[in-house]
């Protein structure tokens, strides 16, 4: 399988991992979260010029995660944010962003 086909089975397999998972995400974010809140805020009253991700589906986050930590996706920061972090730690925390609504 192709890079760019394993790429799009691991967003379909993270998409359906996280609308289960969002269903039972933890009250309690999952380690590594608090990193991604000290920088988009939770709630859409808060005015940024860092994008809101609370809400965003889990795949459209794994995806963005995945392109940082590529290259493929500019940044300032958020390169090195996502290299840090392992593809579940990633998929864990897309699906409890997902779960948080304003």
């Amino acid at each position: 399988m192709g890079g760019a086909s394993a790429r799009r089975m691991a967003v379909a397999a993270a998409y359906l991992f996280g609308c289960l998972a969002a269903a039972a995400a933890p009250a309690v974010p999952p380690p590594g979260a608090a990193s991604c809140t000290g920088c988009h805020a939770a709630s859409a009253k808060v005015e940024t010029r860092v994008p809101r991700i609370a809400g965003r589906s889990p795949a459209e986050i794994v995806a963005a995660m995945e392109a940082f930590r590529s290259g493929q996706k500019p940044a300032t920061v958020m390169d090195r944010i996502a290299k840090g972090f392992s593809d579940d730690e990633i998929t864990a925390i897309a699906a409890w962003l997902a779960a948080q609504q304003d």
